[in-house]
């Protein structure tokens, strides 16, 4: 099984048509066979509270500055548990809100799991890859029902078009 996801549903609906028509998907040295093409609906949180636990790695950018506030280092990568990093993922998801068109006004409400860290390989077979540290999480968030489906669509952190982030629950 393979997945897709975008909290656009133009953009999913546009990738099931496509994606239908097409008995293989060539992807690298890899050949998918398609045998059924379904388009699923995020999920709906009409409380205004959801529980998010991704299945692969999130990772956030941090200032990079130190204690005095000087800039140290510009890949500063701050993983969940770590200071800044409530505040980084809450920033972030408020912009993804906000680049939707959508009420931003979406919180933080805790970290109730965080696995182990580790490296994810990002990028193009072209040599503009890398790594990027990560680990998965599990959090609550409170905020606007359709700002959590669409959120939920999208994922968790920086990266989602790399892997990063893919919210399972």
């Amino acid at each position: 099984m393979l997945e897709f996801g975008s909290p656009l549903p133009e953009v999913v609906e546009a990738w099931a048509a496509a994606l239908a028509s097409m008995p293989v998907i060539a992807w690298g040295p890899t050949a998918f066979v398609v045998d059924r093409v379904e388009a699923v609906e995020a999920p709906v949180f009409p409380s205004g509270r959801a529980v998010f636990r991704t299945s692969t790695p999130v990772v956030m950018k941090a200032s990079g500055k130190d204690d005095s506030g000087a800039r140290t280092t510009r890949q500063a990568w701050c993983l969940p548990g770590e200071p800044e990093w409530d505040v980084y993922v809450e920033g972030n998801l408020r912009r993804k809100a906000e680049t939707l068109g959508l009420d931003g006004d979406v919180t933080l409400e805790g970290v109730s799991w965080v696995g182990p860290k580790r490296s994810f390989a990002v990028g193009s077979t072209v040599g503009l890859g890398g790594k990027k540290p990560g680990a998965c999480v599990e959090v609550a968030l409170s905020g606007p029902s359709e700002t959590l489906s669409a959120l939920h669509s999208w994922g968790l952190g920086q990266a989602n078009s790399a892997g990063m982030g893919w919210i399972s629950v």
